[in-house]
């Protein structure tokens, strides 16, 4: 499975508008991030839960041993830009932590199973961010 084709033909159908292939328009947002070594901008699509005024991004990397590229960038620059629905707008990303982080992680595997699923294939703890839109 290419990863790399799969994000580009998501990240194409997205912003044509019309369905995307094998995933729920309305819980996909394209994140674009800069590169924490190259400082290019980089955009992935990513699954999203509501969460009030933010949106709530979770960098399970399916499992994997790493975190996804995109999480590493926040590290180096947390500013970064949100497509969802017709909208785009900047957004300062925020990795939960603490109770906050296990509150919500825990409401997140209850409501969405697959990321129980992710948690048991690694050792590492599952990021969630939250994405704040910048005024």
């Amino acid at each position: 499975m290419d990863i790399k084709a799969i994000n580009r033909r998501t990240i194409e159908q997205f912003r044509a508008g019309g369905d995307i292939e094998g995933m729920h328009r309305e819980r996909l947002l394209l994140l674009t991030t800069r590169g924490r070594k190259s400082g290019n901008p980089y955009t992935a699509p990513l699954m999203f839960h509501p969460d009030g005024d933010r949106l709530l991004v979770i960098a399970s990397n399916i499992g994997a041993p790493k975190h996804p590229d995109w999480y590493l960038n926040l590290d180096a620059e947390p500013r970064v830009t949100v497509e969802v629905g017709a909208e785009t707008y900047d957004a300062v990303a925020t990795p939960l932590e603490g109770e906050e982080r296990e509150r919500i992680w825990a409401m997140l595997k209850q409501t969405y199973p697959f990321f129980a699923e992710h948690e048991t294939k690694t050792d590492r703890i599952i990021p969630v961010v939250s994405l704040t839109r910048t005024p």
